[in-house]
């Protein structure tokens, strides 16, 4: 059965999620961390898209986006398979490193935007507790 498609707005704001496969690690070292960070600017710049909150955790990362041209399918799919590729290219892999598809959940209002950026500022805290 297909999955319905994503509502995707033009100026939409977004908090995006990618957990690993079965919450295996999907950042093993800085580098891998970088390299994120380094694909993150890639496929915002190609896509236009404005970063503006992150956060790696071991297995899984948050993002919240704005997407002016409402195409944050194409950026996460860029962001995750340029991303996948490298992973399992330097750790002799293959196969599925994200858990299904991404979480994408649209911001509405400044209350639920700080919330939000506590909530992803403070994640790595909460986690270590």
């Amino acid at each position: 059965m297909a999955r319905k498609p994503r509502a995707l707005i033009a100026g939409g704001i977004y908090h995006v999620t990618s957990r690993g496969n079965e919450r295996q690690a999907i950042f093993r070292d800085d580098h891998d961390r970088v390299r994120f960070l380094e694909r993150l600017a890639e496929s915002a710049s190609t896509h236009q898209v404005r970063v503006y909150l992150f956060c790696l955790m071991p297995n899984h990362v948050h993002l919240v986006v704005e997407t002016p041209l409402g195409n944050l399918d194409r950026f996460m799919g860029s962001l995750l398979t340029g991303y996948t590729v490298y992973f399992n290219r330097r750790h002799g892999r293959t196969g599925h490193l994200m858990q299904g598809r991404y979480g994408a959940r649209m911001v509405e209002g400044n209350d639920y935007l700080l919330k939000l950026s506590r909530y992803v500022h403070l994640n790595p805290v909460q986690v270590q507790e």
